[in-house]
């Protein structure tokens, strides 16, 4: 695979320390709440998994990285961290481009897109990790240094099925003094958007829409999406901020046709495994604002490179963060190498995003500073692997069907 823009930065950091060890780290904790819509038919049991790749340089240091991957599958993570393990054990860590084309020829022919590209973002993210712990500097350091100081961040969540917990979740919101909030809204949800665009400005928080439209297939068209927005408009003056994956898979390349119509802007791309894919999409039209994620898209210098590209084509680069603090962690350093200007923040109660690190992030009237903690500021202690040990039942459920919308639950008046 060539090697996109922002290749360079990072791609020879110490060629001294080499990888003694890896090892896959799949932890389990209670997610969300039991009105969210996501828990009821995605994780009936309430947990949630996360899967971490440890690795240890021959000096003692380790680092942390995450791979998306282990939420709807935790084995596969777990089996395809033994595969890459020992091409990688042994080699030179500081030597990133290296690391990275060693696990692309370990998995490329039969997971070029897809599951190993989660793999490969968690080792080189736990890369990144222990040789800024090393040097002693934050990660965005070892990436062409920090672009920006402060980053606006969006709250996401606003996947409640009642309008007394959505509301809880806009006074969560405000009391962040956060002022847009993502919400989850389906085509079939127009009144759900409208009573929260509506109530959400009462405390001068505006909304987005995500139409969580990344797994359907083939998912809504684009008249469907335009219908849904129309509906929108017709309930109330309030713009919907942004739309977020309004389309499925089989119908992507009608994105471009989409943002024509839409009247705000579209954002999407969190499932895309490469660089490459999302150049090719933003040089396509695609989005207004492009959603990699470290965890995903093959770590952090994949991330910078979608950065440079998103320059390039005048769009607007906002990271993509569901996982736990790693999966945080790596984005927003990301983000702040690359200059972003906003992030997400997912709002849902889950203790492994803040029992993972060394200090709390850092907000300010809606912003998040710049992280001052070595490495991604993470770690990993043996109490918090006694403490959310791995359960079986913590699988997310992809193959599930939304329920229709309760007639006149948000009607608002």
């Amino acid at each position: 695979m060539s090697e996109p823009p922002f290749a360079h930065i990072g791609a020879h950091l110490d060629d001294g320390v080499r990888i003694a060890a890896i090892r896959p780290v799949l932890l389990s904790a209670p997610y969300a709440d039991p009105d969210s819509l996501e828990v009821r038919l995605a994780l009936p049991t309430g947990w949630r998994t996360t899967g971490l790749v440890e690795v240890t340089l021959d000096d003692g240091t380790t680092g942390l990285g995450e791979g998306y991957l282990a939420v709807f599958a935790p084995q596969v993570f777990v089996s395809t961290v033994d595969l890459i393990a020992p091409c990688l054990v042994g080699r030179p860590a500081g030597d990133l481009a290296g690391r990275y084309r060693d696990m692309v020829l370990a998995t490329g022919y039969w997971s070029l897109q897809g599951a190993a590209r989660h793999v490969v973002s968690a080792v080189e993210a736990a890369l990144v990790d222990a040789l800024g712990k090393r040097a002693g500097v934050p990660a965005y350091e070892l990436l062409g240094g920090c672009r920006t100081d402060r980053i606006r961040l969006y709250a996401s969540g606003g996947d409640s099925t009642s309008p007394s917990a959505m509301s809880a979740e806009i006074a969560a919101v405000a009391a962040l003094g956060i002022d847009t909030f993502k919400i989850r809204a389906r085509g079939h949800e127009a009144d759900k958007a409208v009573w929260t665009l509506e109530h959400a400005a009462a405390h001068g928080i505006g909304v987005a829409v995500d139409m969580a439209q990344n797994l359907e297939d083939p998912g809504q068209s684009v008249a469907d999406t335009t219908a849904f927005l129309d509906a929108v408009r017709t309930g109330t003056r309030w713009p919907v901020r942004f739309l977020e994956e309004p389309l499925g898979p089989a119908r992507a390349a009608a994105y471009p046709a989409l943002r024509r119509s839409a009247g705000c802007p579209v954002a999407g791309g969190e499932t895309v495994t490469t660089a490459q894919e999302l150049l090719a999409r933003m040089a396509s039209g695609y989005y207004d604002m492009v959603q990699p994620d470290a965890t995903v898209v093959g770590g952090l210098r994949q991330t910078l490179a979608v950065f440079a590209g998103a320059a390039e084509h005048g769009v607007e680069a906002v990271v993509h963060c569901w996982g736990s603090a790693v999966c945080q962690a790596a984005n927003y350093h990301a983000a702040f190498a690359g200059g972003g200007r906003l992030a997400e923040w997912p709002m849902p109660r889950y203790p492994l995003r803040s029992e993972l690190l060394v200090e709390p992030f850092r907000l300010e009237d809606g912003c998040l500073l710049a992280p001052q903690a070595p490495g991604l500021g993470v770690r990993l202690t043996p109490e918090t692997e006694r403490r959310y040990a791995c359960r079986e039942d913590a699988v997310y459920r992809c193959a599930t069907t939304v329920p229709p919308a309760a007639a006149g639950r948000w009607r608002t008046g």
